[in-house]
C-alpha cells in the first residue's frame, strides 16, 4: 500500500519480510563500490556489521535519533533497489519502524526519496528507488542516506542486520541497442 505524503515524496507500509533474498537477474549489488558511514554505533556494532553477509550481527546505534547510515560513491551511480535485513522477533524494540531514504550529491543537499513504515518486519525488506513516473526506474546519484526516524514499542537505539544496494546492470557491449543474454550471442555481436 503506498500513498503519496504532503512533502511529494512517496510513503509506504511493508507488514513483513522475506526470509530469502531474491533479486532479478538484470541488478548487481553497489554496496562494496561504496564509503559506509553511520551517525554512532556501540562497540563492536559499526558499520562492517551492515556489510559482513551475516545476519546474525547487526549494527546497533548509539545515540539520539534520527540514526543514520551514509553511503556515498566516488561517481554517480544508478541505484534501483535498498534491501535491508531486520527482525522484530530477534530485535523487538531495537528494530526500526520508519525509515526515510535520502539521496544527493553530498550532506549539503541530500533530498528525501521515499519514506518507508514497517510493521513488525522480520527477513528481507525490499525499498524500490524508482518514481511515480514509469520512465523514473532509478536513482542517479553520488550519496544515500537512510536515516532511521523511529524504532517499534519506542525504542531509542536501533538494530539494522544487512543493507544491500542494486543497480542496473550495465550492458556489456557500449552503444549496443540490444542487450544480449547468452555468451555465445555477445560473442558473435560484433565485427572483427
Amino acid at each position: 500500500m503506498a500513498t503519496e505524503s504532503s512533502e511529494g515524496e512517496e510513503e509506504g507500509k511493508i507488514t513483513s519480510g522475506n526470509h530469502v533474498l531474491i533479486v532479478e537477474d538484470d541488478l548487481r549489488e553497489l554496496g562494496k563500490k561504496a564509503a559506509w558511514s553511520v551517525s554512532s554505533c556501540k562497540p563492536g556494532n559499526g558499520v562492517g556489521s551492515l556489510r559482513d553477509d551475516n545476519l546474525e550481527t547487526y549494527w546497533q546505534s548509539d545515540g539520539a535519533q534520527p540514526h543514520l547510515v551514509n553511503i556515498q560513491f566516488q561517481k554517480k551511480v544508478k541505484l534501483q533497489l535498498v534491501v535491508l535485513y531486520v527482525d522484530f522477533k530477534l530485535d523487538e524494540s531495537y528494530t526500526p519502524s520508519k525509515i526515510s531514504i535520502r539521496s544527493g550529491d553530498g550532506f549539503h543537499n541530500l533530498k528525501e526519496i521515499k519514506t518507508m513504515e514497517l510493521i513488525k518486519p522480520s527477513g528481507w525488506v525490499y525499498v524500490s528507488l524508482s518514481g511515480n513516473d514509469p520512465r523514473e526506474t532509478f536513482v542517479n546519484t553520488f550519496m544515500l542516506q537512510i536515516a532511521v526516524l523511529s524504532n517499534h514499542l519506542n525504542g531509542r537505539d536501533t538494530h539494522v542486520r544487512q543493507i544491500k544496494l542494486y543497480g542496473p546492470r550495465p550492458n556489456p557491449i557500449p552503444h549496443q541497442p540490444f542487450h544480449f543474454t547468452s555468451r555465445e550471442f555477445i560473442t558473435y555481436s560484433c565485427v572483427r
